[in-house]
């Protein structure tokens, strides 16, 4: 069964901006809401966006209120995520995800975002957008590929991404729901109540600022816990600004990932410019995607929605 898909934007419709998680400024939001503005659209910012609560951005409940305020807004056709860094899983429990069920809307945003992600679309049924995030939109925003294809997506463009090769890309065919997103946020929800379902889908992880052997023990964690061996393909994005120890670990993060999962038979797919660093391109998490891999590259090709309908001819 297809997940929901949100209806999508068009001129004139309301975005909201959140910190579910670290605190942001003005300055960091300001080129974001020029662009938004710019393309035709209302913004909308929470009422403690620009709070501060030590790292977060205001406390657990401010967060939570703000969530719930752009949730509860009929005009709000979509919720970007203003940045991650930690906190939003220390919101999950004051937020009602019920209401965003009956009234779905786009959640958008990647890194600490992807604890939303996972709960949404493994356990509501409702497509979400990994991308850009507005503390990521700079000041020249017009050169900004991944502003403009995450407002393209939400606007109703189907993504189609043709990879170059990578040498550890591994070949075949694969066609599944697309899950994922930060590895490190991924193995921290195993065995909760906002863990991802793998079974049978796509798997996308990318990671930030982590420990070579960081990456290799959640890693295992993932395939110990079965989250590997039931996947029905692997697309790898930016692992950016790895660290070493003094004594190296003896293999890269793509190295590591290879060998995690080098004992299924499933298409690999390294270097998708998702993740950290520019670009970061679009990613519709819960939709039915096909993975090829060849000895020419990769492509990653999402199915047209078939729930978009149903939910237009409800109307607003």
């Amino acid at each position: 069964m297809e997940n929901i898909t949100p209806p999508y934007l068009k001129p004139g419709d309301t975005v909201g901006i959140i910190a579910p998680a670290r605190f942001v400024s003005h300055e960091d939001v300001n080129p974001a809401i020029r662009f938004l503005t710019a393309r035709g659209f209302i913004v909308k910012t929470a009422p403690s966006l620009f709070a501060k609560h030590f790292q977060f951005a205001g406390s657990d409940s401010e967060r939570a209120s703000d969530f719930m305020e752009m949730v509860n807004d009929s005009n709000v056709k979509a919720i970007l995520c203003a940045r991650g860094g930690y906190g939003t899983v220390r919101i999950l429990d004051r937020i009602n995800l019920r209401k965003l069920q009956l009234k779905p809307k786009w959640i958008v945003g990647y890194s600490d975002i992807t604890v939303l992600h996972s709960i949404i679309t493994s356990w509501f049924g409702i497509e979400t957008l990994h991308a850009t995030m507005p503390v990521n939109f700079p000041k020249n925003i017009n050169d900004s590929e991944s502003a403009s294809s995450m407002v393209d997506v939400l606007m109703g463009r189907n993504p189609a991404y043709s990879i170059p090769h990578h040498p550890l890309n591994r070949k075949g065919t694969a066609t599944g729901f697309l899950t994922g997103g930060n590895l490190s946020i991924l193995a921290s929800l195993i065995g909760t109540d906002a863990d991802t379902s793998t079974q049978e889908r796509i798997l996308f992880i990318e990671d930030v600022d982590e420990y070579l052997y960081h990456v290799d023990r959640m890693m295992l964690q993932l395939k110990r816990a079965g989250k590997l061996k039931s996947i029905a393909g692997l697309v790898v994005g930016h692992f950016s600004e790895m660290k070493d120890n003094n004594i190296p670990f003896g293999l890269d993060a793509y190295q590591i990932i290879s060998e995690a999962v080098k004992e299924y038979r499933i298409p690999v797919c390294f270097g998708f410019p998702a993740g950290h660093q520019e670009p970061n391109l679009p990613l519709i998490m819960g939709r039915k995607v096909q993975l090829v891999v060849n000895s020419q590259g990769a492509s990653l090709t999402f199915h047209e929605s078939s729930s978009q309908a149903i939910l237009d001819t409800h109307g607003e």
